[in-house]
This record gives structure tokens, C-alpha cells and sequence, in this order.
């Protein structure tokens, strides 16, 4: 397993049990991943869809971040025998692990936020990416937000510059 995905993997279990001296060999032998809490569901009890874009996005996502992901099989489900990752192939949120890990990682927010959509997500006025507000008063995303803070905070003082008399 590539050092990057391993260290997600370790991040998943300090997260679950608040330890940070894990070794491998007690990663490979603890079941972990039913430790997580289960899934969200909507009112009508189904599962979260993801359109055809957003289902891209998500492959890209479990290729790149992924630590369960191995050539297009499952790490954790595997028995002896190739086994399909059931997140890769379906357009719905069904996979622990990518809804409270993959999606939870920096890269994976934007499409955290587009997926589980609920009062607290935004769209970004510049980029139009959906994000999480913490305030009514939001308007960009983070990456956006000191782009617009710069700006102006420039333009405000030119227009201080221009006001002194000289």
C-alpha cells in the first residue's frame, strides 16, 4: 500500500479511537470500518444520489484518495476472491468509508457538499462551486474567499489614498 493512502488510513483509525501510535499490522487485523457511523439518510429513507458528473468526480476521488482502493477492488471486502469497489460502480452514497473519510478529505469537500445538500450549503458567487456556510452571510468558497478579501481590502485603500489631501 503507497505511503499517501496509508497515511489517510491512519488518520481513519485516530479518528475512530483517538490513537495515534497505531502499527500496521494492528490496521490489518481490526475490522474498523464497522466502527463507523452509518450513512445519512433522506427523509423518505434512501440513500444520497449523485448525478452522472458528480459520480465522476466521486471515481476520481476514490482513485487519487482512497486507501481501500486497490485496481478497482476493495481492500476490506476482499475474502480471497476479486471483489468490485461497490462506491466505483453505484450512484449512490453506499460506501462507509467514502462518505466519512474520502469525502470528509480536503479534495473531497466541494463534492461533500453538492451530494449531501441541506440549508447549510452555499454556491460560490465567483467559481459557482457548492460549499458548507457556517453564517447566513457567506458568499464565496475558502479558496475564493481571500482572492475577494485581497481585492478589496486593494481597492479600499486607493479610495483611503485618494481621499488625503496632500
Amino acid at each position: 500500500m503507497p505511503a499517501k493512502k496509508r497515511g489517510y488510513l491512519f488518520k481513519v483509525l485516530k479518528y475512530i479511537h483517538g490513537q495515534t501510535n497505531i502499527k500496521l499490522s494492528e490496521v490489518k487485523s481490526q475490522n474498523w470500518i464497522k466502527n463507523l457511523p452509518p450513512i445519512e439518510r433522506k427523509s423518505n429513507g434512501s440513500l444520497p444520489r449523485m448525478t452522472p458528473s458528480q459520480r465522476r468526480r466521486s471515481n476520481t476521488l476514490i482513485r487519487n484518495v482512497c486507501s481501500n482502493y486497490d485496481e478497482g477492488n476493495c481492500i476490506p471486502l476482499d475474502d480471497g476472491g476479486e471483489c468490485i469497489c461497490v462506491q466505483s460502480i453505484s450512484y449512490s452514497v453506499r460506501c462507509k468509508f467514502f462518505r466519512h473519510v474520502v469525502l470528509e478529505d480536503k479534495r473531497g469537500q466541494s463534492l461533500k457538499a453538492e451530494i449531501l445538500r441541506d440549508d447549510t450549503t452555499k454556491r460560490c458567487t465567483i467559481c459557482r462551486k457548492t460549499f458548507q456556510s457556517s453564517s447566513n452571510n457567506a458568499k464565496y468558497c475558502s479558496a475564493c474567499a481571500e482572492d475577494v478579501l485581497r481585492k478589496q481590502k486593494a481597492q479600499h485603500a486607493r479610495k483611503r489614498r485618494s481621499r488625503v489631501e496632500k
